[in-house]
């Protein structure tokens, strides 16, 4: 009974110092694990809202500094898991593998998504056009309401939104109408060969300097254009601030009609003058 008792014992003993050596040795190596997990993603928590702050401070867009952020945290905290996992002494050579294997398997399979995120970056760093801005791009027309890393969002002038993925905005020409402060109106008016050329010109003149909107640095322009089928064009070229550009050219397209009617300056259309000519061989019953 004795002998049983101390079997017993002996085996408790054992099992004892065994959970206690395990206890020590991986204890401590999971202990150190989690600090590593834990330290390590409040750095990396420091670390991008450090780099917000100053992407901020440095106006950079909203929509990088948001990327910016996510792409490193996610980094770090994949780099932080493997730290842990190796501390553990398992080998984390195969980890890397799987990650590298999956992150190309991930991008083959999402590649055009990709390359959306990758033109949002290209269009945040080059500044093509901004948020509000009237573009013309991918074949359509209208001004910027939103842009993320997938698409941009364009609101048109009838308030249709037009969802465009960024890839395939910035592979064609990108017009932005409202990227500077100042641009010109292209005005053309048709006078008939009879009326006064003089007059007309002086009369588009008198419309283009009564317009407030009107800028007098450049100052407009009236010259003559070409000499056309059916009339003598004239070409108006005055200058407005962007945002009075489609209230400029209304008001003085309107003003300079009132103006040719008070002085009988006529807006010719095609026409074809058709002569007839009697042939003595021809009778008439």
């Amino acid at each position: 009974m004795l002998q049983k008792i101390d079997h017993v014992e002996s085996k408790v003993t054992y099992y004892t110092d065994l959970i206690t050596n395990y206890a020590t040795e991986y204890g401590l190596k999971i202990l150190g694990s989690l600090l590593i997990f834990f330290i390590g993603k409040w750095i990396i928590r420091q670390l991008v809202t450090l780099m917000r702050k100053g992407m901020e401070r440095a106006k950079v867009d909203p929509t990088l500094v948001s990327f910016a952020g996510n792409a490193i945290y996610v980094g770090g905290i994949i780099v932080i898991i493997i730290a842990a996992i190796s501390n553990l002494g398992v080998e984390t050579t195969s980890f890397v593998a799987v990650f590298g294997a999956a992150g190309l398997a991930i991008g083959l399979a999402l590649k055009d998504t990709l390359s959306n995120v990758g033109a949002a970056v290209l269009i945040i760093f080059f500044r093509p056009f901004k948020v509000g801005d009237f573009i013309e791009a991918s074949g359509v027309m209208g001004n910027v309401k939103s842009m993320n890393l997938f698409s941009t969002t364009l609101t048109t002038v009838d308030n249709r939104s037009i969802i465009i993925p960024n890839g395939t905005l910035i592979a064609g020409n990108i017009i932005n109408y409202t990227g500077n402060a100042t641009r010109r109106i292209d005005m053309v008016f048709d006078i008939d060969y009879k009326d006064d050329l003089r007059l007309a010109k002086e009369v588009i003149m008198k419309v283009l300097l009564a317009n407030p909107k009107v800028l007098a640095d450049p100052a407009p322009v009236v010259v003559v254009g070409a000499l056309a089928q059916n009339s003598v064009q004239i070409l108006a070229r005055p200058w407005v601030a962007v945002g009075d550009y489609w209230d400029g050219m209304f008001e003085m397209t309107e003003a300079v009609k009132l103006e040719f009617d008070k002085n009988g300056i006529s807006i010719p259309f095609p026409q074809m003058d058709l002569h007839l000519r009697k042939d003595e061989n021809i009778k008439v019953d």
